[in-house]
């Protein structure tokens, strides 16, 4: 256990599955406590159940600005001082540009790109005011090279992680850092939508090898990620042994954006 997050209070949003839940339990490991939140508040229950009295378990809207302003409010009354915000909370809504919907482009937005505005903007008012604080954005390699398909989620990703470095720029002074971690492909539930129920054998190794046809390079390490991989890396920029890096933005994706 590395001592320097025992006993912080980490704010994590989209904790309930996947990537978001991964960060909870590599946090917890490390003795940190968390304020797990989630849409899906049987899904964020069940990882507080897992863990126990580490965790506190809220429902949470991220588009709700409202909800995570009086949210963040309680948890600093009744929790302590937030010293950690990691923005997982996530949709993606795949679908060629020219049969996007308005309404699937805003959804998306508003989780990916307004919802971390949301909870940033919220954490970063307060860590700046004690002069210490790091918040972490998950992102994805999509914000930095294009994909067929994934236009919405794409450009709501590079929206994320530019306005965490922005904001990274304007509280660093007071003491707070801002860094983002951008996965490849990772097993999750949002990885495996992509896949068809007859294609679920074929899949993982199409995305390893890539895809010519979609323009999709492969993955030069050869497997596709865990969420645990994903976690490790967020822990890492959250705790003393990243105090110097911020505006960060780092890529955990097997070499499948060659470095792009």
């Amino acid at each position: 256990m590395s001592a320097d997050l025992v006993g912080r209070l980490a704010l994590v949003s989209g904790a309930g599955r996947g990537i978001g839940q991964a960060v909870v339990t590599a946090l917890v490991e490390q003795g940190a406590r968390v304020l797990a939140t989630d849409i899906d508040r049987d899904g964020v229950e069940e990882v507080a159940a897992k863990h126990g009295a580490p965790i506190t378990a809220r429902p949470l809207d991220v588009t709700d600005a409202a909800a995570v302003e009086a949210l963040v409010d309680e948890a600093e009354a009744t929790l302590g001082p937030l010293d950690i915000a990691v923005n997982v909370a996530g949709v993606l809504r795949p679908a060629h540009v020219v049969d996007l919907t308005d309404e699937d482009w805003a959804a998306t937005f508003a989780v990916n790109a307004s919802g971390v505005f949301h909870v940033s903007r919220a954490a970063a008012r307060r860590m700046a005011e004690r002069g210490h604080g790091s918040i972490v954005t998950v992102a994805s390699n999509a914000a930095g090279i294009p994909r067929t398909g994934m236009a919405a989620y794409a450009a709501s990703k590079a929206a994320a992680v530019m306005f965490t470095k922005c904001l990274g720029l304007e509280v660093a002074a007071s003491g707070v850092r801002c860094n983002t971690v951008s996965p490849g492909s990772t097993l999750t539930d949002m990885q495996r939508a992509l896949w068809t129920a007859d294609d679920e054998q074929a899949a993982p190794r199409r995305v390893i090898e890539g895809d010519p046809a979609t323009y999709r390079t492969g993955i030069p390490l050869g497997r596709i990620a865990d969420p645990a991989d994903i976690a490790d890396a967020v822990v890492f920029l959250v705790s003393d042994r990243a105090r110097h890096i911020t505006l960060h933005d780092l890529y955990v994706d097997g070499g499948a954006t060659l470095g792009a």
